[in-house]
């Protein structure tokens, strides 16, 4: 008789985003007459750049002749990709990473998940609270993380960083060490982040106490303030104690077209064995390579014109931020966020939590965001709305909440 994973019984309920869909398609159903705005999954609604269509387009006329087809990519990656993003996310800021430390992926989501393969079964990992539900629950499957209690929705053998109001939502160093420290900034719930000085603190703390830093950079490119890292290579040592995961979902739209891409620094070390040659080795194993036609459009990213545009679309989403921040604020509610992300982290009124104030916010304005509390025990109280609707939506459903 075969056995199954016993840890993906261990999960509570279904992936967060899943349960929320769920609920919204059920009300949808019961409430036809209802326009809904959906201001909750962290998903683009602005067309590709004119730059990546482009290259989408000569990318495909390529695979349609035998002289310039393509089959299967190259592990790592194509060179001209590789490159590009050496040289334009790296050292044009001061940050030495070479080209055969870059894995060209389908997206940050799967290496996310996926990172936690490389290490140790009894490693303990960290994780800031609130937090972006995969790094968690891919360590849950993979039996790292002990037994759920469903009373303080923590599980046993994971170590918790509160984020909260009272701490300006930056996470302070565990008593217990870790293994792994899972950092995502800008933030995903919050939308907050830190300055290069805190996050050399991390680097440094990591180095000391041979941890390693997952460093998940998908939303660098919101980031508006100057003293705020866009890459944790900024930080002298982080070479040595830390991977970077990065997106092309959310800086240019590629939620539906899929490519992503993590560094794994050839100095990451772990009792004389490289990080950099296992999780080569695994990504050969497991991934056949983000496609050819994929890999041309991520190049276009990093043309001048691809540039230009995509800085207008971030800038086109980060309009959004301010308008549901100032809303917000204006219809009296405490708000976070903004900034440097393109979500707005709210506090619940009137002592709601945070799935009532879901249903609430649901059924008396038609507006869908993410309940807090999806996102750890220290989310509870606090709800996620995001900035990637239209703008016309966007200003819609905040005109809904003031009336409230």
């Amino acid at each position: 008789m075969f056995q199954i994973n016993e840890n993906y019984q261990k999960l509570p309920g279904s992936y967060l985003f899943s349960s929320i869909a769920k609920k919204v398609d059920a009300y949808a159903k019961a409430n036809p007459d209802k326009n809904i705005i959906r201001l909750g999954i962290g998903d683009v609604t602005q067309p590709l750049a004119p730059a990546v269509i482009e290259a989408l387009h000569k990318a495909v006329d390529e695979m349609g002749k035998a002289e310039t087809f393509h089959g299967y990519a190259p592990d790592l990656g194509y060179d001209f990709l590789r490159k590009a993003i050496v040289e334009h996310d790296y050292k044009a800021r001061g940050c030495d990473i070479s080209e055969d430390e870059v894995f060209v992926s389908d997206g940050a989501k799967s290496d996310s998940g996926n990172i936690q393969e490389i290490f140790g079964p009894d490693c303990k990992i960290a994780v800031c609270d609130p937090v972006y539900p995969v790094y968690v629950d891919s360590n849950v499957m993979a039996g790292r993380t002990g037994e759920y209690d469903a009373k303080s929705e923590t599980w046993s053998n994971v170590i918790y960083m509160p984020c909260v109001a009272e701490n300006n939502f930056v996470p302070e160093f565990p008593k217990e060490t870790p293994d792994i420290i899972y950092l995502c900034l800008p933030n995903n719930p919050t939308g907050t982040t830190i300055s290069k000085s805190q996050l050399q603190e991390w680097v440094d703390y990591a180095k000391k106490s041979g941890a390693v830093i997952i460093y998940d950079a998908a939303y660098e490119a919101y980031i508006t303030e100057k003293d705020v890292p866009h890459s944790v290579y900024e930080c002298p040592g982080a070479r040595e104690c830390a991977i970077e995961i990065r997106s092309f979902s959310k800086n240019a739209g590629f939620t539906g077209v899929r490519l992503g891409f993590t560094v794994v620094p050839k100095d990451l070390t772990c009792n004389g064995v490289s990080l950099r040659d296992m999780w080569a080795r695994r990504h050969g194993t497991k991934f056949n390579g983000a496609p050819y036609i994929v890999q041309r459009a991520g190049e276009a990213v990093y043309s001048d014109a691809g540039r230009a545009q995509i800085k207008e679309q971030v800038a086109y989403y980060m309009k959004n931020a301010s308008v549901i921040k100032q809303g917000l604020m204006d219809a009296g509610y405490t708000v976070f966020g903004g900034v440097n992300g393109p979500y707005i982290w709210l506090k619940t009124p009137n002592n709601m939590n945070s799935w009532e104030f879901f249903d609430y916010l649901l059924e008396n304005a038609n507006v869908v965001g993410t309940p807090g509390s999806g996102f750890g025990p220290s989310g509870e109280g606090y709800f996620r709305l995001s900035a990637f609707g239209s703008y016309e939506n966007t200003v819609a459903a905040l005109e809904r909440i003031k009336k409230l």
